[in-house]
């Protein structure tokens, strides 16, 4: 199947994050030093991904617990899905209560030969508008795989030693389930225990990379008191909770070249997770 004939498909969404939503939202991954944001006040940034829910029937499941492909993304023959990692421009806030529009397009579809074998890449590029302006304007890559036979993890990078900013964050079934519902997520790698170690081989259940990215985000607006004007985020090494063993995620932020930036890493024994940049125009 010719897969790049789905690059320039487009979908349109509308979408709202309701007061008592919000307050579903901020019990999951809020600042507890702050109240949940009530209608009308602008929402912390990335909270928007919890406002386009994959609703489907049930019956239109994947194995995986994915919607079914061939709609809007491509049909990967693949078994195995992650969302890699994503860029975020900010303009106008989105605020509790009042609607937003999304306009998402299929900006590319490529094939590459990694070590683990076949790799699909697709990007997506979503448009958010709210009361007449822009929003967002974010860049989703996700990666499709064949699903291992045995954990072949990536090489470990080690946290930076050196930040202006260091936190850890508890992580357990609860969290990991609350943030698929808030997000409507069935993936099963991420409360199915026997199916993410006996079907995708993981050692344990696997932490959220969006989530994972909202605790880096909350991380660079505490350091520099305001959210950054854009953010770009990828993984490199899953992170897991793992039967007997500590769920602790460390959250770091490091001084960046430029001093209008940052860098952030989640970790976990020690080891990087994800990688993450913010950027603000003007010196905080």
């Amino acid at each position: 199947m010719n897969l790049s004939a789905w690059e320039g498909r487009t979908e349109t969404r509308e979408g709202v994050i309701a007061p008592a939503q919000a307050a579903q939202i901020h019990a999951t991954i809020g600042d507890p030093a702050r109240d949940a944001p009530k209608m009308g006040e602008a929402m912390p940034p990335l909270w928007h991904w919890c406002a386009f829910p994959p609703v489907c029937p049930l019956d239109e499941l994947a194995t995986d617990g994915h919607p079914k492909l061939g709609g809007f993304l491509p049909p990967v023959p693949l078994g195995r899905r992650m969302w890699a990692g994503g860029k975020l421009c900010f303009g106008a806030p989105l605020r509790v209560g009042v609607p937003f529009n999304s306009r998402s397009t299929i900006a590319g579809v490529t094939e590459k030969a990694g070590n683990t074998g076949r790799m699909v890449f697709v990007s997506v590029d979503h448009q958010l508008s709210a009361e007449g302006a822009v929003a967002i304007e974010e860049r989703q890559d996700i990666v499709y795989l064949d699903l291992p036979t045995e954990f072949r993890p990536p090489l470990r990078q080690p946290m930076p030693e050196e930040t202006v900013g260091r936190w850890t964050q508890p992580v357990n079934e609860a969290l990991l389930f609350r943030f698929s519902a808030i997000t409507f997520n069935a993936h099963r790698i991420h409360y199915d225990l026997p199916y993410a170690q006996e079907v995708e081989h993981y050692p344990g259940l696997v932490v959220h990379g969006p989530m994972q990215a909202v605790w880096l985000m909350r991380a660079a607006t505490d350091v520099k008191g305001r959210a950054p004007e854009s953010f770009a985020f990828r993984g490199v090494h899953p992170m897991l909770l793992i039967p007997g063993e500590s769920g602790e995620m460390t959250i770091a932020a490091c001084a960046s070249e430029e001093a209008r930036g940052l860098t952030l890493h989640t970790g976990q024994a020690g080891h990087q997770c994800m990688q993450a940049t913010a950027t603000w125009e003007e010196t905080t």
